[in-house]
């Protein structure tokens, strides 16, 4: 009788639990997912500027203050590579650009989401404005 008393106390105190699920508190200026974006291009700045220094390096018609910016940057696909949460590669289109804004150039870049840059290509180069250079 003492067992049947304890286990339906267990059963009633644990129908009254609530399960508790973490929610991500989100401090920033955007949405959620746009902020998530935001931080996998940011954390994966030294890859994205090693393949821009590389791209321009070359380039005599590339402005001297060109840079880029993380709203300039759309991510086109994230990869899982072997099982879950092991290793990603993230394809990443970057708009380098000078001045206000003055977009130069798009570039495809494939970056591992450790931080190395896997490949890269220069898909398009912009006219620079004869007062801009």
């Amino acid at each position: 009788m003492k067992r049947v008393f304890v286990l339906t106390l267990i059963i009633s105190l644990c129908s009254f639990v609530q399960p508790a699920f973490a929610k991500p508190i989100n401090e920033a200026d955007t949405d959620f997912t746009k902020t998530l974006e935001y931080a996998l291009v940011i954390s994966l700045r030294e890859p994205i500027d090693e393949a821009i220094t590389t791209i321009y390096k070359d380039d005599k018609d590339a402005p001297e203050d060109l840079v880029w910016s993380a709203d300039e940057v759309e991510i086109l696909k994230i990869k899982q590579i072997g099982e879950v949460g092991e290793a990603y590669e993230i394809t990443l289109k970057v708009f380098p650009y000078y001045g206000d804004k003055q977009i130069y150039g798009e570039d495809l870049l494939i970056v591992q989401a450790g931080g190395e840059l896997v490949e890269f290509h220069h898909l398009d180069t912009y006219h620079v404005k004869d007062e801009q250079k």
